[in-house]
């Protein structure tokens, strides 16, 4: 190729960026003035529309022309309304975990970057944060695709009055990471208990002798291997640049399609947005058929359950509560015809909320 042939792709490539930047200038004007009409309004509490976000992420996606696949195209967008969203009122987001930790990432990927992000110690304190209006939203874990359910999570709603107002989902990528330079020096990994689960397979193999330690969080693993030698982590590709450490081995995970869901907890009631979930509390009487009668009213209704956990109540011994996830939004007529059979039925029944699905 010559220099001429590369100064017009250059030359093309400058008047891109050019129209570019005066597009997103127009949109962030454009929600600058929505913020405007807002307050005029006296509405000063709903600039975050999770449904209007759903609903363009996914437009794009579907009349994306590449050579970008789709999910890298939600990115760039997702960014761009992130730093709109910031020009109408920025975001303070609380998650669990410290900085470098999957929680953190999941905010990041459904908020943006555009955002104050608060990492605590502890899901509760999450919930706390929220429900004070510290911070807009929280970002919790909800469940894994190979260890199951986070169950302090659950256990949150069963205090708390606090709505689902959306979801994310992180495809999970564990490293080996540290200041050794080969894996023969490690003498020690740290790691979450369910990191170390998710790669038991992988260290059986590789690392057989070295001692495996529960760690609170991957990010305080990733400082431990940072300050002890011979210690090595498991963390994500975040916490390795976090505190300096080198990846000696890449995607240690057994299942490659490993993935953690995340819940974005608030206050608000989220509209439909075309491709909807419902959470559902729901608790009964320990006598027979209780179960039968908590699931025949989604069933005579053609309403679709994705999963269904069981707690402790907390109030009486041997008493449960169900937790359900359903397909739709609770503005369904199906829906709403099961609702109102299993109220007749059930001791309680609280809807916890309707969000867009997670989007890539």
């Amino acid at each position: 190729m010559s220099q001429e042939e590369l100064k017009r792709i250059r030359d093309r490539i400058d008047d891109i960026d050019r129209r570019l930047l005066e597009l997103i200038s127009a949109r962030a004007r454009c929600a600058q003035e929505v913020a405007e009409v807002k307050r005029r309004h006296g509405d000063n509490t709903t600039f975050y529309r999770p449904e209007r976000e759903a609903q363009v992420l996914r437009r794009i996606q579907q009349q994306n022309p590449g050579p970008l696949d789709d999910e890298e195209m939600a990115r760039l967008f997702r960014e761009i309304m992130s730093a709109c969203l910031a020009a109408e009122e920025r975001q303070k987001i609380a998650y669990f975990g410290p900085a470098g930790s999957f929680t953190q990432m999941a905010a990041l990927k459904h908020f943006g970057h555009s955002i104050d992000t608060l990492p605590l110690n502890a899901i509760n304190e999450v919930f706390r944060e929220v429900e004070s209006k510290s911070c807009a939203y929280g970002v919790v874990p909800i469940e894994n695709s190979t260890e199951g359910v986070v169950n302090h999570t659950l256990d949150s709603f069963l205090e708390s009055s606090l709505k689902i107002c959306g979801e994310v989902e992180i495809r999970i990528h564990q490293h080996l990471m540290s200041r050794c330079a080969e894996l023969t020096q490690i003498e020690r990994i740290y790691s979450h208990p369910q990191s170390l689960a998710q790669c038991r397979e992988w260290l059986d193999t590789h690392l057989p002798h070295a001692e495996r330690i529960n760690a609170s969080n991957n990010a305080e693993a990733a400082r431990r291997a940072a300050e002890e030698p011979g210690a090595a982590a498991i963390a994500g590709e975040a916490a390795a640049e976090l505190y300096g450490l080198d990846i000696l081995a890449h995607n240690v995970e057994d299942n490659p399609n490993n993935t953690t869901r995340f819940l974005v907890i608030g206050h608000q009631e989220v509209p439909p947005s075309g491709d909807d979930k419902t959470s559902l509390l729901v608790s009964a009487q320990n006598r027979p058929g209780a179960l039968y009668h908590i699931l025949s009213p989604f069933a005579d209704n053609n309403v679709s359950l994705t999963r269904i956990e069981s707690r402790p109540s907390h109030c009486v011994n041997w008493e449960y509560v169900f937790f359900l996830d359903l397909q739709g939004h609770v503005s369904e007529p199906g829906i709403q015809k099961a609702l109102a059979s299993l109220e007749e039925t059930a001791d309680l029944v609280r809807v916890l909320g309707s969000y867009p699905r997670a989007v890539l």
